[in-house]
């Protein structure tokens, strides 16, 4: 039972980090947690250690457990890390993507360029790269792009909001070309698009600073 409540409170936590309900460098008390979760110490306790090994939260020996902050040089290198991933993420699924997921791709970003909510942006927008992705059989790969994924949200959320419509503009332009790429089948293109799109961000962070402080 310890196991279920203990994987129930992860989800919690990892949903109040992602949506920004816990900003990088919050702390969390368990007994606070417990008494609001209506629980004991032993299944928060285990919570944490699932979520820190997701590297959403840092535990400190002696400290408690703060939400996993990033300065910009770490947020610099896990964009580079994605650089190199995700186009090979793309490689493994793209070949078995069929009509209808592309069909759903163009339906995602038919929604993305209606979207003027930043969280309905960031939803719809991890929800288009990760139907790219869904054909892959490559879980361990898969699974260290989703953690690169995740530790960056608050920063992407950030950004989101500093960056204004020209931005915007550059966005739809860049998934429409991937779309394209994988609707004509030409995974190589699709690969630089993807590999461009992750980079532009990387070098627009490093311009807004402010966004890590």
């Amino acid at each position: 039972m310890s196991d279920v409540a203990s994987q129930r409170i992860a989800a919690e936590l990892r949903t109040r980090i992602l949506t920004g309900r816990l900003a990088p460098g919050t702390r969390i008390i368990q007994d606070e947690l417990a008494e609001e979760l209506r629980t004991s110490r032993l299944p928060v306790r285990e919570a944490l250690r699932i979520v820190a090994a997701q590297g959403l939260i840092t535990l400190r020996a002696n400290q408690g457990a703060w939400v996993t902050t990033m300065d910009i040089r770490e947020c610099a290198l896990t964009y580079r890390m994605r650089e190199r991933l995700e186009p090979l993420l793309l490689t493994e699924s793209a070949p078995h993507l069929t009509d209808n997921d592309i069909a759903e791709l163009t339906e995602i970003q038919d929604r993305i360029e209606q979207a003027t909510d930043v969280e309905e942006f960031l939803a719809l927008d991890r929800k288009l790269h990760w139907t790219v992705y869904r054909r892959h059989d490559a879980e361990e790969l898969a699974a260290i792009v989703a953690r690169l994924w995740d530790t960056t949200q608050h920063y992407r959320r950030a950004f989101t909001q500093l960056a204004g419509e020209q931005r915007n503009w550059v966005i739809r332009a860049e998934h429409r070309l991937l779309i394209e790429a994988l609707r004509d089948r030409d995974h190589g293109s699709a690969e630089r698009v993807l590999e461009l799109h992750i980079r532009r961000t990387r070098v627009e962070l490093a311009r807004h600073p402010e966004v890590f402080s």
